[in-house]
This record gives structure tokens, sequence and C-alpha cells, in this order.
């Protein structure tokens, strides 16, 4: 097998719950010194860190798979334990081999999402790869994984009906909204933090007839950017606590590592309001409200997790389709794998190709050196043209065999055969 082998480590929404999830979450700000931490370990040759709401993960190129395992876990846990410590070794899962290569591809065609099918992660996860890139630690291996799974990605959307009628977990969240009130045209939403899925969130609240919209944010003068794109209001954040009392629909979506919503605030918008429902939803990971909030009357807060059970029901329309995009899945791990295995024959062919060579070189200057010592230039040209053509038929065989090996057949026993038929090994 290759040198290298690509493995994966981390954890998602199937494994554990958001406040687990959250302990995990990389800062974008702080994204390319934990890339380079990663790169620093000495098992791991490449290394992407993809962190969503859904899911943390390490894609890694490893020269020892064990050692790699072992590095990358204690890189989780020290980045756990900057903010809460405990509980991560429970919820991780591993891969390496064809099932990290099936993993990736899986995920990137939203078959490992909370809504299968949802387009948003392709482009987290080739914003992530970018971001690999401009650390410096994505090299050939991972290269090429993360583009054949762009390639996949568009194969499934292309050739299944996962993505038809695709619901996102925003257009869930407003769905959720749906059953909460009777009619959305009459009713005020404010939007905390400029996160993209907040926005894709009001969005489709506009397009269900929601007119009147808030907008805040700790940088006023994005602010001011999104309420103007959204037609909305903008609000100071020092003042939205006082402005709280007229919202209806409340979401949070920042990429704040702190709670911006306590419960004591919302109780205290509720009194104003007189009871009238509030629907708050916590796009955050971390969260960016008190998870005591839905402890209150009239009061109904939903995170991702509590997203999923809408998600479930659009999981069970799609299995057929979804079905189909496995089955794209696993031509295009076999068809990785191909070329990842070739990566440790191309060394093996070019040492062949090398012996035979030098031993056809060897007896040749030999014999033009004694016995075959009168013939002329031409004579000598149609020699070499011989041998070199004779060598080229012996080697055909070999490297077809090896090249076009079955799957269900060793490939190292192939290549330490042939090393050791010719005598391959190192000097």
């Amino acid at each position: 097998m290759p040198e290298e082998k690509i493995i994966v480590l981390g954890l998602n929404h199937q494994t554990a719950p958001v406040e687990v999830r959250e302990k995990l979450a990389f800062e974008r700000s702080a994204l390319g010194q934990s890339l380079k931490r990663l790169h620093s370990l000495s098992a791991v040759r490449e290394g992407v860190i993809l962190s969503t709401c859904n899911r943390v993960e390490v894609i890694a190129a490893a020269v020892d798979e064990q050692a790699a395992f072992r590095e990358i876990k204690l890189f989780l846990s020290e980045q756990e334990s900057e903010k809460k410590p405990g509980g991560l070794e429970d919820h991780l899962y591993a891969y390496s081999g064809g099932e990290a290569v099936r993993h990736l591809f899986r995920v990137a065609a939203s078959l490992d999402s909370m809504v299968v099918g949802e387009p948003q992660i392709l482009g987290q996860i080739k914003d992530y790869y970018t971001a690999a890139q401009e650390a410096g630690t994505v090299g050939t291996i991972l290269h090429r994984l993360f583009h054949r799974s762009f390639s996949v990605a568009k194969r499934v959307r292309t050739e299944t009906g996962i993505g038809s009628g695709v619901v996102s977990v925003s257009s869930v969240a407003v769905d959720r909204a749906k059953r909460i009130f009777d009619r959305l045209e009459d009713k005020t939403v404010m939007l905390i933090g400029a996160g993209k899925m907040g926005s894709l969130v009001v969005r489709y609240l506009q397009s269900s007839g929601v007119r009147s919209l808030m907008v805040t944010n700790r940088t006023f003068e994005r602010a001011v950017e999104l309420a103007e794109e959204f037609q909305g209001n903008p609000i100071r954040y020092e003042d939205f606590p006082r402005y709280l009392q007229m919202a209806d629909v409340v979401i949070g979506s920042s990429g704040s590592p702190q709670i911006l919503l306590r419960s004591e605030t919302v109780r205290d918008a509720l009194k104003e309001r007189r009871q009238k429902a509030m629907f708050l939803i916590d796009l955050g990971v971390p969260r960016n409200f008190d998870p005591r909030i839905d402890e209150i009357d009239n009061a109904y807060l939903y995170n991702i997790d509590n997203l999923k059970e809408v998600a479930d029901e659009k999981l069970r329309e799609r299995s057929s389709e979804a079905q189909k995009a496995e089955e794209i899945v696993n031509e295009e791990v076999a068809v990785f794998l191909r070329w990842l295995s070739s990566l440790e024959q191309v060394p093996t062919i070019v040492a062949l190709r090398q012996k035979l060579e030098e031993i056809r070189r060897g007896e040749l200057e030999k014999s033009l050196s004694t016995s075959l010592k009168g013939l002329s230039e031409k004579e000598r040209e149609a020699l070499e043209d011989m041998t070199a053509a004779m060598i080229g038929k012996i080697l055909h065989a070999p490297i077809t065999h090896l090249k076009k090996r079955p799957e269900d057949q060793d490939e190292d026993l192939y290549i330490e055969t042939l090393k050791k038929l010719f005598d391959l090994g190192e000097k």
C-alpha cells in the first residue's frame, strides 16, 4: 500500500449532541494556526480541518496510521480543553483507507448531512480545503482526494434526484416556524449575527411573507449592510435587548464562542409582549442562546439538533434517491483507490525498467567492445533498437498485470513477488 494512508477522525450530529460539538468548534479567525499545529504532528504529512455546525473532523494523510490517530486525538482534546473539558472520547469516530475516502465522498454528496441533499455542505468543504491550501497543509494525496469529492458531489446532483426540492437546515427551521405560528406575514424577525445560515433563514422567511426585519451585529457596519440587503432595520448590538420584545422570531447566527442571549433577557421581553409566543432559532455552534430559554413558557427554542425531526422526515422521502447516490459513491471510491494504489506501483515499475535497462546496456556495451567490435554505426543503432524493443516486450506482461490486478487479489503480494523475482530490493 502507499506510504501515506488517508485517515479521518472526528464527530458529527449523529455521534455527538450540540453541547459536545460546540466544545470542538474551530474559529475561522484562528483556523490557519490550528492547521499549522495539525501539520506539525510527526505522523501527519497533510491535513484539513472541517468544522461546521454539524461536524468537526480532521482529514489527514499519515505515514503511521495508529500514531496519527493518537496525535490527532490529542490535538482535538487540546482544542476541547480550551473551552470545556471532558466527554470527547465516546463521541469520536475513526476511518482509514477506503472507509475514510468513502466517508468524505458521502459528506461532500450530502449523504451524511442532517438533511440529506442539502447543498451548503459542499461549499463549506471547499472553503475549508481552500483554507488548508493557504496554510500549506495540503499535498498530492489530499489535493486529489478533495477534488475528487467535489466531482462525486456533482455526479450525485446530476444523476440522482437527491437535491430535488432540496430542504436545507435553514428551510427546515422556517418549516418549524410555520408549525408554531398560523401565519408569518404579520410577524417581526430579529437576526442576531451575520452567519450565512442565518441569512438563508431570513431569505426563506421573506419568501414566506415576512416583511418586518431587525438586524443586529457586534460590528454595526455589518448590521447596516445586511439590513440594506434584506430591506430591514439595523439595530446597535448593545441596544438589541430593548427591541427584543418586538420580535416574534429571533435567529442566532454568529460565530461568537459566547452566549449572546440570556434567559433573563427573554423572560423580560415576554413580559413586555404580554406572553405572546416567541420562536427562537439558534444556529450557532457554539450555541448563541442560553439553553435555559427553552424552560420559559411561550418561548420555543430550537437549536441545530432540534431540527433533526423534520430532517428525518425528508430523509425517508429521499431514501430511494439516496441509494442511487450511495452506488455512485462506491464506484468513485473504487476509482480513487486504484489511483492511490498506483502511487506504490510507480516506483516498482521504474525500478524494474531501470534494472533491465542496466542489464541490457551492460551486456550490449560488453559485446560491442569485444565480439561485435567491428560493427558499423548503422549496425550498432539497429542492435540498440532491437535490444530496447526486446526489453519493452519483456516488461509489457508484468507491468500490465500489475496495473490491471483483479480487485480481489492482494496488491502487496504482486509487488513483493515482482521485487523478489527481479531482485529489486533496496541496495
